[in-house]
């Protein structure tokens, strides 16, 4: 009897330790009740972060329940959302707006290309000092018209040396990851786009400079202030860059948020400049059938860091959407298509010395691509204790669709 008992105390211990606690909900704005994609939400005393979804739903595991999460959405008030025992699920959430006072805006700033150049200055101080190894979730979609043809997932260590370094030193490695297509011979064009889970390698514009911050191709732009905002109840000036003349290669423009007082950039909302089609196709194609017309018709970038209480700025979020049009020579009509690639950091897990670049086959540098890794989507168990971007209602059902024609 005594050896039962001790058995089920053992067993009882053990599911205690691996016990997790579920936080979910919905985020929506107080005025309009509409919901905020996009929002990050951090458990508090933890590195375990995510992002809501399209339709402002979020869910966070976490080994222990925090007191609180912390909300944060550009031009909101930072929140913290207080959590009661066993009152963690379904959780409602409402931010309000965050509207700045032209008198708070201490800092003389009418010549914003000095301080695109003062941040660029301060990039190597601004953000981490040492090697860090961190979680990341990623998903890539791809739709034909309003239709989903494609979904690849996967769960990804990143190895981001520091920011003295380029972006040819990081890696990524796909520790989990699964993808489902479209049967239909129609859907399947054999076009390979820019993305993958090396995106944030190439696309982190304060440790790639190729990418937008090149001392020597900065006259490429016009340059405007736009009105001030709050970001994690920081100030932030908001500075737009316009390409003014054709180059080589095709250029990105759009905002970069810079934090006031250590000037940071915080985020970057960028898009690619289709003045030359054929450029613009060349920069996002890897490679397509010939005979197949593509035609690009819009590339957007968003790109977000998180700072920390010891002013260090890390990458925590990055979305790029593609559209474009398809269509074979014999065909009448093109068929448009919409790409988008998300990637959030969901912990971080060492640095410094402790921190290694991944290696092995699973592991990429910036110049690979995605391996296409097939797993089943029928395990609903699949992500396990992984945190990640829940799907949207939308996406759940098309899974579901393309299962069934899978099975077929």
């Amino acid at each position: 009897m005594k050896r039962l008992l001790s058995t089920i105390l053992t067993l009882l211990a053990l599911l205690t330790m691996t016990a997790q606690t579920v936080i979910s909900g919905v985020v929506k704005d107080r005025q309009t009740g509409r919901p905020l994609p996009h929002a990050s939400v951090t458990a508090a005393g933890t590195e375990v972060h995510t992002v809501t979804n399209d339709e402002g739903r979020f869910k966070l595991k976490t080994p222990h329940q925090p007191s609180y999460i912390q909300l944060s959405h550009i031009g909101y008030k930072t929140l913290r959302h207080q959590l009661s025992e066993g009152q963690t699920e379904n959780l409602s959430i409402v931010m309000q707006s965050n509207t700045v006072e032209l008198s708070e805006v201490i800092v003389k700033a009418d010549d914003p290309l000095a301080i695109v150049k003062a941040a660029m200055s301060r990039l190597e101080k601004n953000y981490p000092q040492e090697a860090e190894l961190v979680r990341c979730f990623y998903r890539e979609t791809a739709r034909k018209g309003s239709r989903f043809i494609a979904v690849a997932e996967a769960v990804t260590d990143m190895y981001k040396s520091t920011y003295s370094y380029g972006p040819e030193s990081d890696g990524v490695a796909i520790l989990k990851g699964r993808r489902l297509m479209s049967m239909k011979a129609r859907d399947t064009l054999g076009v390979k786009i820019q993305g993958g889970p090396v995106m944030p390698l190439m696309c982190d514009v304060a440790k790639n400079s190729e990418y937008l911050l090149n001392p020597d191709a900065l006259h490429y732009y016009t340059y405007s202030m736009e009105m001030p905002v709050k970001i994690d109840e920081r100030l932030h000036y908001v500075v737009n860059m316009t390409p003014n003349q054709l180059t080589l290669f095709p250029l990105m423009g759009g905002r970069l948020y810079i934090e006031v007082e250590s000037l940071t950039i915080t985020r970057a909302d960028l898009q690619l400049d289709m003045s030359d089609w054929r450029k613009a196709s060349d920069y996002m194609l890897v490679r397509k059938p010939a005979g197949l017309r593509f035609r690009p018709k819009e590339l957007n970038v968003t790109i977000v860091y998180k700072t920390d209480s010891n002013g260090v700025t890390r990458l925590s979020y990055m979305r790029n959407e593609m559209r474009f049009t398809c269509d074979w020579k014999r065909r009448l009509f093109a068929s448009p298509y919409t790409t988008v690639s998300e990637m959030v950091v969901t912990d971080r897990l060492k640095q410094g010395r402790d921190a290694r670049r991944p290696r092995g086959r699973s592991s990429f540098g910036i110049r690979e691509r995605f391996y296409d890794k097939v797993e089943y989507f029928d395990d609903p168990d699949f992500w396990s204790d992984y945190n990640i971007i829940e799907p949207t209602e939308s996406l759940e059902k098309a899974i579901d669709k393309l299962k069934k024609k899978v099975r077929k």
